[in-house]
């Protein structure tokens, strides 16, 4: 009803300090308060993508008051993301993140600044190095030794995969960030779960609206959401604390595959209790939503093509012959299997926008001049589903990564599963090894049908919009023991 009322006010009340630049980027029509808020639907990136076919790779929207850059081409992301890299290395503030990860405390979401670069130097170095993500493959592997003991408890009636794919990340990161043990008792294992998904939650359905309309920032107080922020705020800081305490006394036993909150209380500078808490929660909530999404998709992709399916098992089975279980060792020489995981963050990305940046300066960018303070959004799925980069881009084809320079490390700006530059995400490798090891052990072990004698026409691609992009119904199988 408000929207029908805003349609008559006159376009040009919505006229704003753009108007005085240069040579700003092409925009849509505003309507006034809301700006372009409007046009974008239920899927953000599908909007994005259909306004950018009218007005261009470089776009400027406002959402409320506040300036948004929509970047839709490779060219255009490799000059914010390479070029002007240093430029578009802030974030912009959040009311809601801010009061979860301690004020710009942690990696993902804090203003870039010297404190900034020192802590994700540490995390890179110390928490997600080569060595280090190496170093805990027994817990991936043990952890998805368990994994395929529930399916094949099943005894080949119908599971929730997507249910089982999602413990799966959360005991591999229960392990690895907090080093408890998923397969027995914890204090943190119940609390863990609970707080990250109230965490997943708030970022994804609890919206400021003091964000886009700093004059109505009251309405977050009116509106209760201050008060359900502070209350989430309170119970995670709780958690963590019994976390940090806990590890505080416990007896150092010299392990070298130590969990990472024992890691990072051994730093020190800059490192204090808060930072390190900010950090645990970077690694729990980076590392948990997008990974389960991407194998729920890739499994998901995989009985919806059954060629594909069927090669990737000859590979696999091939490689695994005589063992109950692939380990990461056997991973390096799967090439078929790599294709498969980036041809299924290409098509099913799980977050389809990389993470908003914000100016730090004013810049011209591709002969538009971008103010300070103007947020930016990576449209990373309007990227891989280009015709004019990628050959038949709807279709699920991992061949086209067969002998292809094309990775998902950040240096190729049609393809950005993990974001690129200074705040690309630093969790690779992490990411990567988990969705192989899993994927290569499911199809390894299993034939997998759905229920009931479903084709696999029938099967629902549909995504649910959210933070990260899950499929609309849970992926039910019939999983029949191969070995």
């Amino acid at each position: 009803m408000i929207l029908q009322y805003l349609y008559y006010f006159p376009v040009f009340a919505t006229t704003n300090r753009n108007t005085t630049q240069k040579k700003p980027p092409p925009s849509p029509p505003r309507l006034p308060i809301i700006g372009n808020l409007h046009q974008i639907g239920p899927y953000p990136h599908v909007s994005l993508r259909a306004l950018a076919k009218k007005y261009g790779p470089l776009m400027l929207l406002k959402f409320g008051s506040v300036p948004v850059l929509v970047v839709s081409s490779a060219d255009a992301a490799r000059e914010i993301l390479r070029t002007y890299d240093l430029v578009f290395s802030d974030r912009p503030i959040s009311n809601v993140s801010n009061k979860i990860f301690y004020y710009g405390r942690n990696v993902g979401f804090s203003r870039y600044s010297e404190y900034w670069r020192q802590v994700k130097s540490i995390c890179v170095t110390q928490l997600l190095s080569t060595k280090r993500v190496h170093s805990f493959h027994n817990a991936r592997e043990e952890e998805v030794a368990l994994f395929l003991q529930k399916i094949r408890g099943s005894h080949s009636k119908t599971v929730n995969l997507s249910e089982m794919i999602s413990q799966l990340t959360n005991n591999i990161l229960f392990r690895v960030v907090l080093g408890g043990k998923s397969d027995s008792p914890h204090k943190w294992n119940y609390s863990y779960r609970i707080v990250v998904k109230k965490i997943l939650d708030m970022l994804a359905y609890s919206h400021s609206m003091g964000d886009f309309f700093p004059y109505l920032v009251w309405f977050d107080w009116l509106s209760g959401l201050n008060g359900k922020v502070e209350k989430a705020a309170y119970e995670v800081d709780a958690f963590l604390e019994s976390v940090v305490r806990d590890h505080h006394a416990a007896t150092d036993d010299g392990c070298a595959n130590k969990d990472f909150v024992s890691i990072l209380l051994d730093i020190g500078s800059p490192i204090d209790k808060e930072c390190i808490k900010a950090v645990i929660l970077d690694m729990l909530i980076a590392g948990t939503e997008t990974t389960a999404t991407t194998l729920e998709w890739t499994m998901a992709a995989l009985i919806k093509n059954p060629d594909v399916m069927s090669k990737l098992q000859k590979e696999v089975r091939k490689i695994g012959k005589g063992k109950s279980q692939i380990l990461e060792d056997d991973l390096v020489k799967m090439n078929y299997l790599k294709a498969v995981m980036k041809e299924s963050m290409r098509l099913y990305m799980p977050a389809p926008l990389v993470v908003p940046r914000e100016a730090r300066q004013d810049v011209n960018v591709l002969g538009y001049d971008i103010e300070a303070g103007t947020q930016v959004l990576i449209n990373a799925w309007a990227l891989s589903r280009d015709p004019s980069l990628w050959d038949n881009p709807e279709e699920f084809r991992p061949e086209r990564f067969l002998n292809s320079p094309v990775d998902y490390k950040g240096l190729h700006y049609e393809y950005l599963p993990f974001g690129s530059g200074r705040r690309g995400c630093p969790g690779i490798q992490f990411a990567v090894a988990i969705n192989e090891l899993a994927v290569a052990n499911i199809v390894h072990n299993f034939n997998l049908e759905l229920p009931d004698g479903k084709r696999v026409e029938h099967l629902d691609m549909t995504a649910l919009s959210g933070l990260v992009l899950h499929l609309k119904s849970p992926l039910l199988v019939v999983a029949t023991p191969h070995v």
